[in-house]
């Protein structure tokens, strides 16, 4: 599939890529600064976030978008912005429900096989088949299919960025043609987009935002790892679409329901560390890895094979 139906020149290109990216952190660093002034710090993953919290977090997530709408806007210019950032749904539209529907299944079965794999190896504190209990799950799954779907509009805000504009244009050969230079330029743009997703998250990683209580000099490549290995996931899901919108539902379900996850089936009195029993820790990174070597050993990764 095509994933620009407007090519920028390779100068254009170069100029909206630091255009966005300049815009991203700096929203990003502004969002967080009332929070890095203040000292947070957040100690423990079952620590609940506060209402300034929430607000930092939500008009952080909303810096991606707004940098890439005025990177389309008044860098690359010309053409519609919707089109320029693949946000439209796919047609007819059964297949724009099962496009949104296949994010939840894929990615709780990751959560789930990342799970068992940290309970096996003993790094997980599982609290037994009593927490799979029918009723409790399904009252759960309710409550944060709720929470996540209230949250989309902000998980818009990061994949518009992430996925509708920045892939796109880092997979862009050099001399601004469309589509790829191969396979060295698609895994470029990969380590690429998920190395800048990563960095951009560094104010909350200070903090202690993704791993509670770890320091961010270990916090920082732990989180790396983790986006680098995510990203493909969620660029699949767009690419077998033509839409952002898929994208946008794995990520949402991948901060919330898949963190919920972590919280809901563990020992109640039992210490959590995301970095060992999580997407974000080395259980996550094994089955992320094996996933993604599926989908590029299937050509599911290149433009042209994303099903």
């Amino acid at each position: 599939m095509t994933l620009l139906t407007r090519t920028p020149t390779s100068a254009v290109r170069r100029r909206g890529l630091l255009v966005y990216l300049v815009l991203a952190y700096a929203g990003m660093w502004a969002a967080m600064a009332p929070l890095l002034a203040d000292g947070y710090r957040r100690a423990d993953a079952r620590e609940e976030t506060g209402a300034l919290e929430q607000l930092c977090i939500g008009a952080a997530m909303l810096a991606p978008a707004l940098a890439a709408l005025l990177a389309v806007r008044f860098v690359e210019r010309g053409g519609g912005v919707r089109e320029a950032l693949a946000l439209r749904l796919p047609r007819p539209r059964w297949r724009a429900v099962r496009a949104c529907l296949l994010p939840l299944g894929v990615l709780s079965g990751l959560t789930a096989a990342a799970l068992v794999l940290g309970a096996l190896a003993g790094s997980y504190p599982f609290a037994g088949f009593g927490s799979l209990d029918p009723g409790r799950v399904g009252a759960w799954a309710v409550r944060g299919l709720i929470g996540m779907v209230l949250s989309l509009p902000l998980f818009f805000g990061e994949e518009i960025g992430w996925q509708g504009f920045l892939f796109p244009r880092l997979l862009l050969r050099g001399d601004g043609s469309g589509g790829g230079g191969g396979t060295g330029a698609l895994v470029r743009a990969y380590l690429l987009t998920g190395t800048a997703f990563a960095l951009w998250h560094l104010p909350t990683l200070l903090m202690g935002g993704q791993y509670p209580g770890r320091p961010w000099y270990l916090a920082v490549p732990a989180l790396t790892v983790s986006c680098v290995l995510v990203v493909p996931v969620f660029t699949w899901l767009r690419l077998r679409s033509g839409s952002v919108v898929p994208a946008v539902v794995a990520h949402a379900f991948a901060s919330s329901m898949s963190v919920s996850m972590v919280q809901e089936f563990a020992d109640p009195d039992a210490e959590l560390d995301p970095l060992t029993m999580s997407l974000a820790g080395w259980p996550g990174w094994i089955v992320l890895g094996g996933f993604v070597a599926f989908l590029a050993c299937t050509g599911r990764l290149a433009p042209a094979g994303g099903r």
